[in-house]
């Protein structure tokens, strides 16, 4: 009997080390295989370390008992393509796709039985123990750094535990990071983009935005990105900036870290295809009156408007534009008769309801401080009928406005009847 036993454990043995063969040359051959292929050489492991420790894998099994362990579910074959749900469950990936398009399954029967804590705790684990052989490769030759950082960009750009065991330790981020403490001389391109798409990628992880603007690396790298690398390193930089501003209190931590000037020359010569994400990280900083003060006191007002006249993004900055008009020293930028006609001009022309309604809110706060401007304003009025027409087919908001400097003109200049402009 007990040599029966034996020779049982043998051919288990054999078959899981033929298994775990086809694992791992799977593993070998496919640079994109799946985390449960990962999971399924665990498992396999698992049986043999038991079988060598002499510990019982399980019922007792005959001679054919392993094979049928093989066997798909749902036809009774060998598989030749075994996903692993949790040991003891397996499934022939091919038949399954088949069977699922077939009959319109989302999952065999038996997955309600899933024990899914195990599943949970096999996952964190496994990814803890890969994200940790790569940040070793961080420390390691540029080649390894490189390929270590294109998996961390696919791994965490397509699974949801990565992005949440990345920040899970303080250490993890200075380790991602540590490549890019070079000088911008020094530093390979194609691994700046990886490692900065990575910070992307797990920024989008709503538990992580707060733990990424705290850590003292992450914002200085993204800041410096922003100056050299290519095209989609520093858009990514600026967009990683808009994900973790999602915070009010990211805001205040952002906006003190010197982001403010390579944003604005970012958005002043960088390429058009940065400029979104660019405009957007700026208007998100705007929405707190400090930062609003230090992207006027950088130089903003005329960057922006510079790009409204070249036609660049002008609903997009128009927002930005009528944000900054509430600061004192926006509006002495904004108050000649040039910018003043460009934004009348707008409300003519523009097919935008949201942009109309930025420009005569930005006129409304530029008048409100400086009755002189309306001189301008009235000029362009009586010629064009420009804000009589938005008070009659606007906004709510623009009428509200358009009206209330129709009557200030008025009261201005009461020889001049509102009737005129009606």
């Amino acid at each position: 009997m007990d040599r029966k036993k034996e020779s049982v454990k043998t051919r288990e043995e054999i078959e899981l080390k033929k298994e775990l063969g086809k694992v791992v040359k799977k593993i070998l051959k496919d640079e994109d295989y799946g985390f449960e292929i990962t999971i399924e050489a665990i498992r396999i492991l698992s049986c043999l370390a038991e079988i060598k420790m002499k510990k019982p894998v399980g019922p007792a099994m005959d001679d054919t008992s392993v094979v049928e362990k093989l066997k798909s579910p749902l036809l009774d074959e060998i598989m030749s393509d075994i996903v692993v749900l949790v040991p003891s469950q397996t499934y022939d990936r091919p038949q399954r796709k088949k069977q699922s398009k077939e009959h319109n399954l989302t999952c065999p029967p038996s997955i309600q039985e899933v024990n899914r804590d195990i599943v949970l705790k096999t996952s964190t684990e496994a990814d803890r123990s890969y994200l940790n052989s790569l940040f070793e490769m961080m420390s390691s030759l540029v080649s390894d750094q490189k390929q270590a950082a294109k998996e961390l960009r696919r791994l965490t750009k397509t699974t949801k535990s990565y992005k949440a065991a990345l920040c899970e330790s303080t250490n993890n981020i200075p380790r991602l990071l540590s490549p890019l403490s070079k000088t911008k001389f020094e530093l390979d391109p194609d691994l700046q983009e990886d490692l900065i798409t990575t910070i992307f990628n797990i920024s989008l992880h709503a538990n992580n935005k707060k733990q990424l603007s705290e850590n003292p690396v992450v914002i200085p790298l993204l800041t410096e990105s922003m100056k050299f690398g290519t095209i989609k390193t520093r858009r990514n930089a600026a967009a990683t900036l808009l994900r973790l501003s999602a915070l009010d209190s990211n805001k205040f931590i952002i906006g003190n870290s010197g982001v403010v000037a390579p944003l604005l020359e970012l958005l002043h010569e960088g390429h058009p295809s940065e400029m979104n994400d660019v405009a957007l990280a700026i208007f998100s900083l705007c929405k707190v009156s400090e930062n609003r003060t230090k992207f006027v006191e950088t130089g903003a007002v005329e960057v922006i408007m510079q790009k409204i006249k070249e036609g660049v993004l002008v609903d997009e900055l128009l927002v930005i534009l009528a944000l900054l008009s509430t600061n004192r020293e926006a509006i002495d930028e904004l108050g000649d008769s040039i910018t003043l006609q460009c934004l009348l001009r707008i409300i003519r022309d523009s097919s935008c309801e949201c942009s109309k309604e930025n420009c005569v809110a930005i006129l409304y706060n530029v008048c409100s401080k400086d009755l002189t401007l309306l001189m301008v304003i009235r000029a362009e009025e009586i010629k064009k009928h420009t804000l009589v027409k938005l008070a009659d087919t606007g906004t709510t908001r623009a009428r509200r406005k358009a009206i209330s400097i129709i009557a200030k003109i008025h009261k201005a200049f009461p020889a001049i009847s509102i009737r005129k402009f009606f």
